[in-house]
């Protein structure tokens, strides 16, 4: 007799097993053909979608400025010294002339008193100098008055021998020794004249070098007279003092920023700028910034070409009107056009360009179902659309949102997900 065989628990669940595992072959399988496919299908919801337009493009660049006072004075240390009083703190308006701070600097003071030294002692230099001039003046017209009167005796004595020689009443010896004296007299004179006039013309030279010398000393003692009341920092304007960088004791070298004040009857904007367009920044390029939702535009009025960091710094000034509630320090984001506007055709800018570069990108079907990928071609870009060169048409729809999801398909089905 035959004995029944019991199956066991595996082989009743044998046929079953074989079964799931039939489903989840072919469950993998339709997964990976779908994968391996050119086709995806993506959610509607997860994508922007932005429409190719026709208008005009303005190339800009985004910058981000300061609102500065439209004129500061820098107060610098024409001396250098120990700071001894503060009149004004920061934050106070003043007027011109104002007393702010005053230094203290012990050898401009000694400095002083031997520049006083020698302009006293060069003044009395000058004094003696013409006090001799004019005594020596006095003895040449004394000898010359004395020369004068033994000339006239000389010469009258002289006559009277030639008379008498005439008559040989006298000898020609005596004669000649009464001429031999007028004629030595005559000599004397003439060159004592000369020794005045040799002697006048050295003295002049003289003193006129001790009187340019001591004018010399004079000046250069007015210059620091002047450094000495330069010592007290005084307002050259009215206006604000917004900052004071002094405080009682602090020494300061000469040129030293001690602070500044502004001029509050106006503001201008102050803002770097990136090397890479130093070329294409120029005079009198415009700017527009949103303010309180009012569209602004200001000019550009300077350009500072030295490059410190990679960046160079301009100045913008404002039109008509003003915008009354703008503050000082108050940052303002700007759009700086670099030309002229023209005519393009226009996609806006997106997450898309990270991973094509801008060489391709998706664009709808017309149900817009789907999205086939197209190869294109950019221009310049701004801050909001990219100048499309090729490949794309007014009108015509482009995902623009990033593409990291989407891999390297060639068609994209939406799935509606309401």
């Amino acid at each position: 007799m035959d004995k029944k065989i019991e199956k066991t628990r595996w082989q009743k669940f044998k046929p079953v097993s074989f079964g799931l595992s039939a489903i989840i072959f072919i469950a993998v399988a339709l997964f990976l053909s779908s994968k391996s496919g050119d086709t995806l299908k993506i959610s509607d919801r997860r994508v922007k979608i932005s429409t190719v337009e026709e208008g005009k493009f303005q190339e800009f660049i985004p910058l981000s400025g300061s609102v500065v006072p439209i004129r500061t004075y820098y107060l610098d240390a024409i001396e250098g010294g120990r700071v001894e009083q503060r009149y004004i703190e920061a934050g106070t308006f003043v007027e011109k002339g104002d007393q702010i701070l005053s230094l203290a600097n012990t050898n401009l003071l000694l400095d002083i008193m031997y520049r006083e030294a020698e302009l006293f002692q060069q003044s009395n230099n000058l004094r003696n100098t013409k006090l001799a001039m004019q005594q020596n003046r006095l003895n040449i017209q004394s000898q010359l008055l004395d020369l004068d009167y033994q000339i006239r005796q000389s010469h009258r004595i002289y006559k009277r021998n030639e008379k008498l020689a005439e008559k040989n009443m006298i000898s020609s010896e005596e004669y000649e020794a009464s001429m031999d004296d007028y004629q030595f007299l005559e000599k004397k004179r003439i060159l004592t004249l000369q020794s005045f006039e040799q002697d006048s013309i050295y003295r002049e030279v003289q003193i006129q070098q001790l009187e340019s010398g001591l004018q010399r000393m004079q000046d250069n003692m007015e210059v620091v007279k002047q450094n000495l009341d330069n010592l007290v920092i005084k307002a050259p304007v009215s206006g604000q003092l917004t900052s004071l960088n002094a405080e009682i004791g602090e020494s300061k070298v000469r040129g030293e920023r001690l602070g500044q004040i502004d001029i509050m009857d106006g503001f201008k904007i102050s803002t770097p700028v990136d090397e890479h367009f130093i070329t294409r920044v120029n005079l009198g390029q415009q700017a527009t910034f949103k303010l309180n939702n009012t569209h602004y535009t200001v000019e550009l009025s300077k350009i500072y070409p030295e490059v410190i960091n990679g960046q160079f710094r301009v100045e913008l000034t404002f039109g008509e009107p003003e915008p009354s509630d703008i503050r000082r320090g108050q940052t303002l984001h700007l759009r700086l056009e670099l030309g002229d506007s023209d005519d393009a055709i226009l996609l806006t800018r997106g997450g898309f360009y990270q991973e094509t570069g801008g060489q391709w990108v998706y664009v709808l079907s017309h149900d817009g179902k789907s999205a086939t990928k197209r190869s294109i071609k950019l221009g310049r870009q701004n801050q909001d659309v990219y100048e499309v060169l090729e490949g794309l048409k007014p009108g015509e729809r482009v995902i623009t949102s990033s593409y990291n999801q989407f891999g390297d398909y060639e068609q994209l089905y939406f799935k509606n997900e309401s």
